[in-house]
Parts: structure tokens; C-alpha cells; sequence
């Protein structure tokens, strides 16, 4: 089996890359006999940071073959790592681990107050037993997911319990995802130091500040939110639709304005069909933010706060190639000229290799 071979530029940096794949791991020392596979503008992977692969409807079990067909969509456009910050079941031994289906981490079963969240779906406890549960999973997986806030008038997690749950996910090694719509569930959960917030819609963006103090990220799921205020503009008026409303549309700017006070903000698309991330990166970009941090976001600044390397020696050898610029031609994103995942070709164009030869 040939080594494959990937060159161009680079990016964040812009600068000329000519890597090879030492099975798993990109090194720039020559191999002899390597076969050139595409060559452009290269990515370090992209990444979804907030999806839930393997069921088509809120509240259903897990369904195996869907999740690999999931996450084959992903790999078609560039996602070379996904994180689930929700799974409806325990996923197969494949996940995350197979040639053909993106790095992966999850957070299994969402944990939420009793009557709150989707049935079938959360994990409920009493609040006293909230942290063991949240620390049972993290050690299981690495990350534990919470409901903070659910629905209007439905009471927020308290402070105290999200601050004992932040304690004990990170003392056995884990991180805490906190998904929050709401102002008092968002604020409880930046004061207890949470990891990362998904959502976050309702957010003071007093707290952005402390947010980038502590580390702790912002994952807005933008397009769905916006994209769903034609909708929810044509419903009867009621408290709910006032909420959504008020908290939709100012999402945007407070997504621009956590990247400005210096918040890691994540791209993840929380929706169907999957495959979706290029249409994150373009909300952020219209939401004001740069092309280049809108992608950042959906690429090198994703892994790293993940813990994974770009595109250096020693890295996983993951990448995304495509023929121009995506910062200048956000197009560019739906039509990659090649994916590499674990130092394999995953995907290519039909062109890629006669522009080569």
C-alpha cells in the first residue's frame, strides 16, 4: 500500500505544506514512491462539534445503521471529527474507530432534572444525585452533557449543583457540556466553570468575558437557530414563542461578540440532514464574524480544544483539500477536492487525480 501525499497551503497560516502520511501520523520527511492525492488548499479535518448522528426523530433509540450512514455524510464534506454532546444509546465499538467514519467523542445519554428534556432520551436524577451520574458517565466517555435550562418557567440546574458536577467530572478526567436557551441556566452554568455551552441562546454577553477567562466554550448552533425564526414567527403568541423569538434573534451578535471578547467558539450543526457544517461556517460569517474564525471554528480551533493537533508532524493524519481559498470562497467548503482520515483517502473529486496526473 502506497504512502499517500498531500501539498499546498495550509491553513491557519497560509504557509506551503508537502506532507506525507505515516500511517496514522503526517510527518514532511519524503517518502519515496508516495502517491500525490491532491493538492490546493489543505485543512487540518473539519469538525462538528455539536451533533447527535443515528436517529431521525427526537426521543428514538439509537439505530446503528443510520449512525454510520450519519456519519458517512459528515466525511463527505471534510468532518473528520464529530462530537456528540448527546447520544441516544451506547454507541457500537465502531464508532469513532473504523476507517470509515469520523474521530469521534461523545457524552451518552443527556442527564436533566426529573420531568424535564425528551423522553427516552435523558438520563433523570434527583439534583442531589446529578454529579455522581455526570461523573459516571464522564469516566465511561470522557464527557458528561446536562440539561441546564428546558422549557419557560421550568426551574434552571442551581449553581451549587453544576459547581459539585463540575468538581467531580473534572476529578475523574472529564469536561462538562451544559446545554443552555435560557439566561438563568446559562448564567448558573459559566459561574459553575463549566466546559462548554451548547447553544447558549439568552446568554448575557456580560458573562463572554469570563467565559474566555475560564476556557469555556460556546457552541451556538447558529444556523438552526436562525433558521428557524420564519417558522416560529407564523406560530399563535404565547410566552414560549416570545422567549425563542427574543432570544433567536439577538444570537447572532452574541455569537459575533463572543468571538471579539476572545471566546473558543465551536461550529456544530445539531441538525438533520447531517453533512451540514458548511452551512454553520457561513451563518457565523454572516453573523459578522471573520472567515477566518468562522472556519477556525469548524476546523483548527475546533480540534485543538479537543486535543488534537493540525496539520504538523506528528499529527493525525487527517486533512481536507480544496482547489481555492475556502476564507475567500466559502463555496468552496460544499465541494472538497479530497478528504483524508487517518491517513487514508476517504473521499475524492472524480477530477482529482486527472488534475494531478
Amino acid at each position: 500500500m502506497s504512502v499517500l501525499r498531500i501539498r499546498g497551503r495550509a491553513l491557519p497560516t497560509g504557509d506551503w505544506l508537502d506532507l506525507y502520511a505515516d500511517g496514522d501520523r503526517w510527518t514532511t520527511d519524503p517518502v519515496r514512491g508516495a502517491e500525490l492525492v491532491a493538492e490546493g488548499w489543505l485543512l487540518p479535518g473539519l469538525v462538528d462539534a455539536h451533533t447527535h448522528p443515528g436517529v431521525e426523530r427526537p426521543g428514538q433509540p439509537l439505530d446503528d445503521e443510520l449512525l454510520r450512514t450519519d456519519l458517512h455524510r459528515h466525511v463527505e464534506r471534510g468532518v473528520t471529527m464529530v462530537r456528540a454532546p448527546g447520544l441516544a444509546g451506547d454507541p457500537p465499538d465502531w464508532f469513532g474507530r473504523d476507517p470509515d467514519v469520523p474521530r469521534a467523542v461523545h457524552a451518552g445519554l443527556w442527564i436533566a432534572q426529573h420531568g424535564q428534556f425528551i423522553d427516552g432520551w435523558g438520563r433523570r436524577a434527583d439534583l442531589a444525585d446529578l454529579p455522581r451520574a455526570a461523573a459516571a458517565q464522564a469516566a465511561s466517555s470522557g464527557w458528561a452533557k446536562l440539561i441546564a435550562d428546558w422549557e419557560p418557567g421550568d426551574p434552571p440546574l442551581p449553581e451549587a449543583v453544576l459547581r459539585d458536577v463540575v468538581a467531580r467530572v473534572h476529578a475523574v478526567g472529564g469536561r462538562v457540556a451544559v446545554h443552555s436557551q435560557q439566561a438563568a441556566g446559562g448564567a448558573a452554568a459559566v459561574a459553575a466553570g463549566v466546559d462548554s455551552v451548547e447553544h447558549g441562546m439568552c446568554l448575557d454577553p456580560e458573562l463572554l468575558p469570563e467565559m474566555a477567562a475560564r476556557g469555556t466554550a460556546l457552541t451556538p448552533t447558529l444556523a438552526l437557530i436562525t433558521e428557524s425564526l420564519a417558522r416560529v414567527r407564523q406560530r399563535p403568541d404565547g410566552p414560549r414563542r416570545r422567549w425563542y423569538l427574543a432570544g433567536a434573534t439577538g444570537h447572532a451578535a452574541l455569537a459575533a461578540a463572543a468571538v471579539e471578547a476572545g471566546v473558543v467558539v465551536l461550529a456544530g450543526t445539531d441538525s438533520r440532514p447531517h453533512g451540514r457544517i458548511a452551512d454553520e461556517v457561513r451563518a457565523l460569517v454572516g453573523a459578522g464574524i471573520r472567515p477566518h474564525d468562522a472556519l477556525g471554528a469548524a476546523s483548527w480551533a475546533a480540534r485543538a480544544y479537543l486535543g488534537l493537533p493540525g496539520l504538523v508532524p506528528g499529527a493525525p493524519a487527517d486533512a481536507v483539500v480544496y482547489d481555492a481559498d475556502p476564507r475567500v470562497d466559502l463555496a468552496q467548503l460544499d465541494r472538497p477536492r479530497a478528504v483524508v482520515l487517518r491517513g487514508a483517502l476517504v473521499s475524492a473529486a472524480q477530477s482529482t487525480r486527472a488534475k494531478l496526473a
